[in-house]
């Protein structure tokens, strides 16, 4: 195990279900969001993320002013976005906003930039799809020139040209953390290496091991292109319950419903049981009692050599309190029992 292993949790704040059974206020999901960070802080998990969405199924748009409330709250953990979605935004008040939480957080700030796998932000902010690949790849080399704290002289086809430009606040101390979100293509990969940023790999369905060429490529490019070593992390779905059985039935029908919705809008199948118990045995989803849990986080990280393991402990309508349960058992039980496995 590597010394500075992380255990991470992360959310997009799914709307969630009440005690009724009907869905919560996206407010209500907001203010519960924030204390499930505070009972992560004080469990003294690494870092909590909170991505973003435009869509009714998910109530965090604006990760920056949550994770901000978060700062508030809590003491030690590190805090970010489970990704930001460079292409739609501007990279220089996406710095300005994160810089800005890296000081009223004491430096405990960090950012994943990524291209994400919902599109909805981008008729929404006005950009084409047409445009995909260009508006990362620019917003990306002119987020990359931000980072350093020099007057930036910048020129691209998205935006007007910056010419000797200081933006401002700097960050208090050293360099703006940030990674770069892949969802697996050997171009994203090298494009992490050539930015010299730290690698977010998003593994989200079938075997983690399937990714390791990706991670030596990582390594291999950072070689070649003279960048020093960076971390790589994971980002999975995940559940953490008393037993196995009690897992799988508590999260079954959340997990089913959302895999069901955005597969109705992107063509796929209703998800079966099987495979739901598919992604469990030998895929990515690590979802059982706190010693099943810890022995499949141990296994991905040593197939792997991972630095960081990030759980979405969200899912769709799973409601807040079993959410707080399983925070409560990953910080407790399953944590030091991947360090006793990996030790």
């Amino acid at each position: 195990m590597a010394p500075s292993l992380e255990f991470a949790l992360d959310t997009f704040g799914d709307v969630t279900a009440g005690p009724d059974g009907n869905p919560l206020s996206h407010a209500q999901v907001l203010r519960n969001l924030v204390d499930e960070a505070v009972l992560a802080d004080e469990l003294g998990i690494d870092f909590f993320g909170v991505g973003e969405h435009h869509r009714q199924d998910f109530a965090v748009s604006s990760p920056e002013v949550l994770l901000g409330a978060i700062a508030a709250r809590t003491t030690r953990i590190r805090l970010g976005t489970a990704v930001t979605v460079l292409s739609s935004d501007d990279p220089i008040r996406v710095f300005q906003r994160f810089s800005t939480l890296d000081a009223v957080s004491n430096g405990r700030a960090e950012v994943i930039l990524g291209r994400g796998s919902f599109t909805e932000s981008f008729p929404l902010f006005g950009f084409d799809m047409a445009d995909y690949e260009r508006l990362f790849e620019e917003k990306l080399d002119l987020f990359a020139a931000l980072r350093t704290g020099e007057p930036v002289t910048w020129e691209g086809s998205t935006r007007p040209p910056l010419r000797n430009q200081r933006v401002y606040p700097p960050v208090e101390n050293g360099m703006l953390k940030a990674w770069i979100g892949v969802g697996g293509s050997p171009q994203s990969v090298i494009r992490a290496a050539r930015y010299g940023m730290p690698l977010m790999l998003a593994i989200i369905g079938g075997d983690p091991r399937r990714f390791r060429p990706y991670v030596d490529l990582f390594h291999q490019a950072l070689e070649q292109l003279g960048q020093p070593a960076q971390p790589v992390g994971v980002h999975s779905h995940g559940y953490v319950a008393e037993t196995d059985e009690a897992a799988r039935e508590e999260l079954w029908p959340h997990w089913k419903r959302s895999r069901d919705e955005i597969g109705a809008e992107r063509g796929w199948p209703p998800a079966r049981r099987a495979d739901f118990e598919r992604e469990i045995e030998g895929g990515s989803l690590y979802l059982g009692a706190p010693e099943t849990v810890a022995r499949k986080i141990a296994a991905t990280v040593q197939a792997l050599g991972l630095s960081r393991f990030e759980m979405k402990y969200s899912a769709g309508t799973l409601p807040h309190e079993r959410m707080m349960r399983s925070i409560e058992l990953y910080g407790r039980e399953v944590m030091p029992r991947v360090r006793e496995l990996l030790g």
